[in-house]
């Protein structure tokens, strides 16, 4: 796409979905202007946790932050209530200090508003500007290039348990109240396991095989850092973890989900199996995956 050329859906590798709300439709039955920006700065968000890239712990590594300089928005046609739209980003351009995202909302194959948002990375403290750090240009440039954001690596608990025992405590046992011993269980040691790593080196999403029984594996312990669930750190964390077990000539692969990941896993291909359960003072369901 040219400087100047309108964008399509295909000029963006990202897009992020949204429903319009009653609340941000105006008197005129459309959406009111000003929630277009709205629009932007949510999808900004999304934008971030596609490049598995959790914000705040990102900003801190580097010793800065983004500070919006300049927004414009552009109106070709409303979005009304109820319509179910999608909203391009695009890191556009990357100059010494600053990076433009340029951004469009589309109803299916219809643009309704492009924008630009300009961001300046900055000292937090001073809000003075700073160089753009090398690894986070490098993080922009791949994602839009088409590189993947995620490094699985598989392996023991003495080579991973560092990286993978923060991460289950932290979803484990402060977020779900379920103790989570950080040197492991029984288990950990014949297990294989994944941790997914982000370009930036930080351990994101972790997860375990375990042999069940002769030709039959056991996925558990899956945990994905809070502010990158559904950003797909999860799925790239099953298909390894499956792949590892098609290799071995597993038959199946069993689970037991938590309730509130049902949808996830069927997503996944799983299947339930026996009736549900619980367990740690949370609903269960056993799932299976015949390979």
């Amino acid at each position: 796409m040219t400087a100047t050329a309108l964008p399509n859906r295909t000029d963006f590798r990202f897009l992020d979905r949204l429903r319009v709300r009653w609340a941000e439709v105006d008197m005129q039955k459309i959406v009111f202007n000003g929630h277009y920006l709205m629009y932007f700065d949510t999808a900004i968000a999304g934008y971030w946790r596609a490049l598995a890239m959790p914000y705040h712990e990102t900003m801190a590594a580097l010793a800065g932050d983004m500070f919006a300089r300049k927004a414009t928005v552009e109106y070709e046609s409303s979005a009304r209530y109820d319509d179910l739209c999608d909203l391009g980003v695009r890191c556009a351009r990357i100059g010494k200090s600053s990076m433009i995202f340029a951004l469009a909302l589309f109803r299916g194959e219809t643009r309704l508003v492009t924008g630009e948002l300009v961001y300046v990375f900055a000292d937090p403290a001073t809000q003075t500007s700073r160089p753009v750090p090398t690894a986070l240009r490098e993080v922009l440039e791949g994602f839009e290039a088409g590189q993947p954001m995620l490094d699985c690596r598989t392996g023991t608990w003495d080579a991973l348990g560092r990286d993978a025992g923060p991460l289950r405590q932290a979803v484990f046992e402060a977020e779900q109240g379920v103790p989570m011993a950080m040197g492991g269980d029984a288990s950990d040691a014949d297990a294989l396991h994944v941790v997914a790593y982000n370009r930036f080196g930080l351990p994101v999403g972790t997860g375990r095989l375990r042999q069940e029984a002769p030709g039959c594996a056991r996925i558990g312990r899956v945990a994905v850092h809070a502010a990158l669930r559904g950003s797909g750190v999860g799925a790239t964390l099953m298909r390894t973890l499956v792949a590892e077990a098609r290799a071995r000539g597993d038959r199946e692969v069993a689970l037991a989900a938590q309730t509130s990941a049902l949808r996830f896993y069927e997503r996944l291909g799983y299947v339930p199996r026996g009736p549900a359960f619980e367990e740690a003072g949370r609903g269960h369901q056993e799932m299976v995956l015949g390979l």
